[in-house]
């Protein structure tokens, strides 16, 4: 919102002498829109400044032991991946459009793309897309172009964050929304296959859902498939490690949220969407794809192919107009699964899950609390009911150094209670004894 700043001497004569005041100046925006005068501070030097400032940041709370998830995942970095893609060759690389002199660039991106294809059992992915829910955003138009038509499932154990992100882009167009409630903590067959017909584009899941149970959708993508639809899953990556891939379970497009995967949690990005999908559907892939070709010499090279963004083709051929270069992030997580390579995943993906499961049964154990949810097929996140509301009981977890989980009434009205619990392989025995204590103390 604009707004009238306090004015110097100097100011005011310099507006003078163009015959204006600042009020003047601004005359031509509605009174409703202007915040009115601000009762700034004068400046002051440098020294001071950053003085000022180190005592506000002194205020934060930087030392909370995190048990909070919901997405986004307080993974263990190696230093190596920080040392390497701080190089310059990696951190100043931007789209490499010219791929004589762009060869590492080039060759990284088709690494990263070869990694995501063996992680999710897919045929091929890109490298060019925001986050997460932009993913799945993007997962959901490209059904639609697939199949011609205009309706979509998606289950309420879907991040809910995504789905806001889904209607507020397709809030203008002419797409059915039809939306299955997940009440057992798995989705609802019955509901899915009573509302799939044959003008269905796309039935969208996650696994791990939101709440952290695990399923397996290969009942559901058959369904999908005899109705020509598609099957989308969103897939939390370092599960993958131990969970049964969404490509065996015969999802068309997979896409998920890569910031686990080497990045830090950085207060909301940059962050990673990754996608993949089945050879056949390439061509109504968003974003660009990187491939391996050979040179005038017969050497193996890399260049840029599929393009299908608006500023390389007609506008109304784009496949998208949001997606852009994430070379550096995709850069991040592909030296973060090198470094970890395929056993090192599978350990870190078995901790989370291990740990997950002792702090369930630690948890559970206190007086009042249980769990939501009868299934016990849980990653490394779960959903307890406590005997008091759970934003009151997280903000008091607060004050005793614990970012206590999420509180689900944030967009489960009929959740006032409930907590999501996360723990990641960084989360030791001591840590999860010490927050159960303080969470006991508090109820």
């Amino acid at each position: 919102m604009p707004f009238i700043a306090n004015t110097t001497d100097q100011q005011k004569q310099m507006l003078a002498d163009i015959g204006l005041t600042m009020e003047k100046l601004f005359s031509d925006i509605p009174k409703g829109l202007l915040c009115g005068q601000l009762n700034l501070p004068v400046g002051l030097p440098e020294q001071e400044v950053r003085e000022v400032l180190a005592g506000l940041a002194g205020k934060n709370s930087i030392d909370l032991t995190l048990f909070l998830g919901g997405g986004f995942y307080d993974h263990f970095i190696p230093a190596a991946v920080y040392s390497i893609i701080s190089r310059s060759e990696f951190y100043t690389a931007y789209t490499p459009y010219q791929p004589e002199v762009s060869q590492g660039t080039l060759q990284a991106i088709y690494e990263y793309q070869s990694t995501i294809c063996r992680l999710t059992d897919m045929e091929v992915a890109n490298a060019s897309i925001y986050d997460g829910g932009t993913a799945m955003y993007e997962a959901m138009m490209m059904s639609l172009r697939i199949t011609g038509r205009n309706k979509v499932i998606i289950d309420t154990s879907v991040n809910p964050i995504y789905r806001v992100m889904i209607e507020s882009y397709t809030r203008n167009l002419k797409i059915e929304h039809v939306l299955t409630h997940c009440e057992t903590g798995l989705v609802d067959r019955e509901q899915i296959l009573a509302k799939l017909d044959n003008d269905t584009a796309a039935v969208i899941l996650q696994n791990p859902n939101f709440f952290g149970c695990v399923d397996d959708f290969s009942d559901i993508a058959e369904a999908a498939h005899k109705k020509g639809a598609l099957l989308v899953v969103s897939s939390y990556p370092i599960s993958l490690g131990i969970l049964k891939t969404p490509g065996s379970m015969g999802a068309d497009i997979v896409t998920g949220e890569g910031q686990s995967l080497g990045m830090p949690m950085s207060f909301g990005g940059p962050y990673l969407g990754f996608m993949a999908t089945r050879m056949e559907h390439v061509r109504k892939m968003p974003g660009r794809i990187i491939g391996r070709t050979k040179d005038r010499n017969g050497n193996d090279c890399f260049v840029m192919t599929l393009q299908a963004r608006e500023q390389h083709i007609r506008r109304e051929k784009a496949t998208s107009n949001i997606c852009s270069n994430e070379a550096l992030c995709a850069m991040t997580a592909l030296v973060y699964l090198s470094l970890l390579g395929k056993e090192g995943l599978r350990e870190t993906a078995q901790l989370c899950a291990d740990k997950a499961s002792y702090a369930y049964n630690r948890l559970t154990a206190i007086p009042g609390i249980k769990s939501h949810f009868k299934t016990r097929w849980f990653f490394n996140e779960f959903v307890l009911d406590l005997p008091k509301d759970a934003a009151d009981v997280i903000g008091k977890l607060i004050e005793k150094g614990f970012a206590a989980g999420f509180p689900l009434s944030r967009y489960y009205p009929d959740m006032k209670n409930c907590i999501l619990v996360c723990v990641t392989e960084k989360r030791t025995k001591q840590q999860i004894g010490m927050f159960a204590e303080a969470l006991e103390s508090v109820l």
